[in-house]
């Protein structure tokens, strides 16, 4: 039955069936040969090697099993028992083409091995990963070679080939709380809290009273609870306690400069969202400077920009963002908008006229309004030509309250066009110069008369 099932590719069941013959004949060498077999189709060649001693134990001549047992010791890197087996498999068989060129390996990787050790003491890290990749194409299963590698790649900063090494350690070793403890960290160092907090349990798992894997548990577990709580008051759109929260978290970790560029660049987010222009830009600028290449970055100094009424700048910043990723629809968007403002900012400003900011409210409008209304009324003025200057200004001035104080007019506004110009009109809609919300013709002539009439 153990056969079939190995044949049919059902290895869970055989092996079943394999450990009821083992226990039903303890004495049967093939019993064990066909069992490790299996534990090997399985990836599990720790569990294999018992089976195969024992198969040689049972019958020291069995070579095929003394082959595979070579082969094992081998891609586990180790080279003096190898050697043993692949020598005894030419005593039985002189011409045995696989065991003379697995032997030849061995040699092989001692040499490699000891080469590559000489170029660790010596701080020539790139040259004993050049030697390692041959050490371990011949012995994967070494962990040994994988952790001297991953010390070369952390030397020379790369992390994350580092990782990818060190990986495999945590199978290969039993009870390898270092090398989990040590991926924590590599992650930590490149912000990756929630892998981190995942290596980091998986030592705790093996020994929670480890001293070393549960402080660093403690540090990521506060960092990446901060960081979660940020992300979620910025999704509900409280900023000004995402801040803080993000100043906490450059306070937990001062040491690793990943935590404090990526608070700048969400605490810059945060700013430019509660329209806090020159704070924003300010911060901005600082993460810019942290991380040139993160678009992000640019397009909320960007938006900091239009607050303040910088266009040209933000033209530049959405300009640059594009040149990095051409294909981000936000960062088309952004650009068109910022190119109409400037274009905009070129003719007639409300805000400007008003004298306000882009964020007023319609209150603050309409008390702007009123005392500039009262201010260059013309009636006010004794010469033909300032009252003409005076008609002008006041026009602008009911022009700029009639679009800012109407949403869907002022929306358009700050989208870059101007709901009032003729050639936005395309013929019908919107409103125009004729249409006054007030009882008021500057192009009457005679006597003004005019009369507020306030929602």
């Amino acid at each position: 039955m153990g056969r079939k099932l190995l044949a049919a590719g059902q290895l869970a069941e055989a092996l079943s069936h394999y450990h009821s013959a083992v226990e039903g004949d303890s004495k049967n060498y093939l019993t064990y040969y066909k069992r490790a077999a299996v534990f090997l189709a399985m990836g599990k060649s720790k569990s294999a090697l018992p089976d195969l001693s024992k198969a040689i134990e049972l019958k020291p001549d069995f070579l095929a099993a003394r082959l595979q047992r070579g082969n094992i010791f081998l891609k586990q890197g180790s080279t003096q028992e190898a050697r043993e087996d692949f020598e005894a498999v030419l005593r039985g068989n002189p011409g045995h083409e696989e065991a003379r060129a697995q032997l030849a390996h061995a040699d092989e990787l001692d040499v490699l091995v000891e080469e590559a050790h000489h170029a660790h003491q010596r701080g020539d890290y790139h040259g004993t990963v050049r030697v390692l990749e041959r050490v371990i194409e011949l012995s994967p299963w070494d962990p040994e070679s994988r952790e001297l590698r991953a010390d070369c790649y952390m030397k020379l900063g790369e992390t994350r080939k580092a990782i990818q090494d060190l990986a495999p350690t945590t199978r290969l070793r039993n009870d390898n709380r270092a090398a989990f403890l040590q991926l924590s960290r590599l992650h930590y160092s490149l912000g990756e809290h929630e892998d981190s907090l995942s290596q980091v349990r998986e030592c705790l798992k093996l020994d929670q009273d480890d001293k070393e894997c549960f402080s660093h548990y403690k540090q990521v577990k506060k960092l990446s609870k901060q960081l979660d709580s940020a992300e979620q008051l910025i999704s509900e759109s409280r900023y000004p306690e995402a801040i803080e929260k993000y100043e906490s978290v450059m306070k937990t970790e001062p040491n690793v400069p990943f935590y404090t560029t990526r608070a700048k660049e969400r605490i810059c987010h945060c700013l430019s969202r509660n329209r806090q222009a020159p704070e924003a830009i300010d911060i901005c600028s600082e993460a810019h400077q942290r991380d040139p290449r993160n678009i992000l970055i640019l397009r909320d100094r960007a938006e900091a920009f239009i607050l303040n009424e910088e266009y040209e700048k933000a033209v530049e910043d959405y300009q640059e963002a594009r040149e990095m990723d051409g294909d981000n629809q936000e960062i088309r968007e952004g650009l068109e908008r910022a190119q109409k403002l400037l274009k905009q900012s070129r003719k007639r400003d409300y805000y400007k006229i008003l004298g306000v900011h882009r964020n007023a409210n319609k209150q603050e409008i309409i008390k702007a309004y009123r005392k500039l209304a009262q201010q260059w009324h013309p009636d006010n003025f004794q010469s033909e030509e300032e009252k003409k200057q005076a008609e002008k200004k006041f026009i602008d001035i009911a022009s700029a309250k009639e679009v800012l104080t109407d949403p869907e007019m002022r929306q358009k506004f700050d989208a870059g066009e101007d709901p009032l110009d003729p050639e936005n009109q395309q013929g019908g809609g919107g409103h125009g110069h004729g249409d006054w919300p007030f009882e008021f013709n500057p192009f009457r002539s005679g006597n003004f008369h005019f009369k507020f009439h306030y929602n």
